[in-house]
């Protein structure tokens, strides 16, 4: 089912790594070709225009896209109470990790009468996109919302699809989740237009009141949320163009080809395009896994969905040479989710410098970080975090420098900036500070 992939001898310099390893392909621009005139139709048009696509994508909706606040409390009281407490615990333990990425303001001071304060901000109004497709995700609005709300965001406003069987609103359980996080501004808008939306907003109708604009817009979506989201980035701030997701498992002898199995198969479970790697330098373990995953995979819910993703071009069992190749590797994929199963796994998850999330030990499933870790599920994929972050408090703040100098300060330095501007032939640079020393 899992193609092998022996890099066993072979050079792991990064450029031969990132050519050979498996990856899902992206079809972020070849969307962006149908999803743009939606947006400029939408910019134009407004909701009449975000109502006609919702009608061709989506189904039936209602006239008035803001779902009523009665209708957040009634799926929060018809809710599960099983899942209503894990929807609990999940937002208490994401509010204790993410209350310590608190950024305080911080002054230093230059020189006597020089200083400069670093002050940290909210984004005032932020908009959170919940997928709706092949699964329901109340999670997504724990793990978007708790890092708004810590930061300070005073405005947030959340758009999943709407769905036919609920009578073209979200599904009860994503609404019950925003009432649980007392997010009363929810809206019925999937895809592309609900990126329009958020970037564009839309005035009032005799149906239906007006939507604000955001300036930042986060959650997971499609290939068509994807590439909206990047056509509306000049114009908002967005988290991240996200691809499907992802699992590396790094394993050696020590590890349980049962568990290494069960997490491969849980990542396969979201996507057909969904990643699954194991890299191992244990040709034992390679094929004990291969064996555990043959047997699951018949038992498991979603079988189709699996057997596609794992059998995948973007799904693979690596064996290489050592443990130290094994490293390299893990480190050249620069996975979403990373999960160590190694005798020495602390040593090991030290040594991995690009992941979105690294899972240490046989007991700590990525499935815990997606919902009750306390840690944030929102990562970057397709190897972007060689150089990207996960979702937390900091993506809803915004650095602002505030610099204040007395004329005794200012006289002290302005030789060096008057300098530095001639050096770059800006002559009215230095000036701008000659005309203070003058006076």
């Amino acid at each position: 089912m899992m193609r092998r992939l022996d890099l066993s001898g072979s050079t792991l310099d990064r450029r031969t790594l990132r050519a050979v390893m498996p990856r899902a392909g992206s079809d972020v621009f070849a969307a962006t070709t149908a999803v743009k005139p939606m947006l400029e139709e939408i910019r134009h048009r407004g909701l009449a225009a975000i109502a006609e696509y919702t009608a061709r994508f989506d189904g039936p909706a209602p006239a008035e896209p803001r779902v009523p606040d009665a209708l957040l409390k009634e799926a929060l009281d018809a809710l599960d109470a099983d899942v209503r407490d894990a929807l609990r615990e999940s937002i208490r333990r994401a509010r204790i990790v993410h209350e310590a990425q608190r950024r305080d303001d911080v002054t230093v001071s230059v020189e006597p009468g020089a200083q400069v304060t670093e002050r940290w901000l909210p984004v005032e109004r932020v908009g959170l996109y919940v997928p709706g497709g092949l699964a329901v995700y109340p999670s997504s609005v724990i793990m978007n919302v708790v890092p708004a709300q810590v930061a300070g965001v005073e405005s947030l406003a959340i758009a999943s699809p709407p769905q036919r069987e609920f009578g073209g609103y979200p599904h009860p359980t994503i609404l019950a989740a925003a009432e649980l996080l007392g997010v009363r501004d929810v809206y019925a808008i999937g895809g592309a237009q609900a990126v329009a939306a958020f970037a564009y907003g839309y005035d009032a109708t005799a149906d239906a009141a007006a939507l604000d604009p955001v300036d930042l817009i986060t959650g997971p979506g499609n290939a068509y949320v994807a590439a909206a989201k990047n056509a509306v980035r000049d114009l908002v701030g967005i988290d991240a163009i996200a691809g499907p997701t992802e699992i590396a498992v790094i394993a050696d002898d020590s590890a349980d080809p049962d568990y290494v199995a069960a997490d491969l198969i849980s990542q396969a479970e979201h996507d057909p395009q969904a990643s699954s790697v194991l890299v191992t330098a244990s040709a034992g373990l390679a094929d004990a896994v291969e064996a555990a995953v043959e047997r699951r995979v018949p038992r498991t819910k979603h079988v189709d969905r699996v057997t596609a993703a794992l059998g995948g071009p973007q799904s693979a069992i690596v064996t290489v040479d050592t443990p130290d190749a094994a490293i390299a590797v893990i480190n050249a994929y620069a996975g979403e989710h990373v999960e160590v199963h190694t005798v020495d796994a602390t040593d090991v998850a030290a040594r991995i410098v690009n992941a979105g999330a690294v899972f240490i030990g046989s007991h700590s499933p990525v499935s815990l970080g997606d919902y009750c870790a306390g840690s944030n599920h929102v990562l970057p994929t397709s190897g972007t975090a060689t150089h990207e972050s996960g979702l937390s408090v900091q993506s809803f703040l915004k650095g602002t420098h505030l610099i204040e100098y007395s004329p005794e300060a200012l006289r002290t330095v302005a030789r060096h900036v008057v300098t530095l501007a001639e050096a770059e032939d800006l002559p009215a640079h230095g000036e701008a500070v000659t005309a203070r020393m003058e006076n």
